[in-house]
């Protein structure tokens, strides 16, 4: 591998990792309640959430079509393998902040929390980010923004297959990121109607994708992952008294 090849490799990294460190600050200090609204678009109450519920499905179409095994292996021909982890971070770090920076709010409030209520719910918020943290460590190997395939590539090596990891918070329940990103989503103490519709539509999505995801697993892991199925929930870790081993 030429040293403008090693260069080039750590820019895509560099980027790659800078675009999903930015999203998921300012995602998470979008689902806490910090608005980063750039441009007033001047909408009516229906035209907020229908433009709303278009950004968060261009975000569902990019992020579910890119992560697909078939997307994956059209798009080798001109990316290499090694560097499509790294492209679907970007692309999905850049959608991810157009949404956040192009959302409008709504002025119609459902709910606004007040005095204790408030720090219940900030309370939620940070234990699930603190329980997003856990479970990312509890894999070993998770690799937030693609970058293992780059750092092998360079070093002449190779990424072995994320085996089937039952550590931490997986032993009580099968998807626990997905399980604390739905707490933090619905811990924000002002609801206000864009805030529900996103809250709706993401809940909706995170389900969806977790069932398809459920699907890849079992022709991964066959077996053995029809048993943990069946020993383990899929999202709501309501069987808190029997851990699996």
């Amino acid at each position: 591998m030429t040293s403008s090849e090693k260069f080039a490799a750590y820019l895509v990294l560099v980027i790659a990792s800078m675009l999903g460190s930015l999203s998921l600050l300012t995602f998470g200090m979008f689902l806490f309640g910090y608005s980063f609204t750039i441009i007033e678009l001047g909408f009516g109450r229906a035209g907020v959430l229908i433009w709303d519920a278009f950004l968060c499905l261009l975000f569902f179409f990019q992020h579910s079509a890119m992560i697909r095994k078939n997307f994956r292996q059209s798009v080798g021909v001109i990316v290499p393998v090694h560097f499509q982890g790294a492209l679907y971070t970007a692309v999905s770090g850049i959608v991810l902040i157009f949404l956040v920076l192009f959302w409008q709010n709504s002025e119609q409030v459902i709910v606004s929390l007040q005095g204790a209520s408030v720090w219940v719910a900030h309370g939620i918020f940070f234990a699930s980010l603190a329980g997003m943290m856990w479970g990312m460590f509890a894999l070993h190997s998770f690799d937030v923004f693609g970058n293992q395939k780059i750092l092998a590539h360079i070093r002449a090596g190779h990424v072995r297959d994320m085996p089937l990891a039952i550590r931490g918070p997986y032993r009580w329940v099968r998807h626990p990121l997905y399980f604390f990103t739905l707490l933090m989503i619905w811990s924000c103490p002002d609801l206000t109607a864009d805030r529900l519709l996103f809250n709706t539509l993401f809940t909706v999505w995170i389900v969806i994708g977790t069932l398809l995801e459920e699907r890849d697993l079992v022709a991964d892991f066959q077996d053995n992952y029809l048993d943990y199925q069946r020993r383990v929930p899929m999202l709501i870790p309501w069987k808190l008294h029997k851990p699996y081993y």
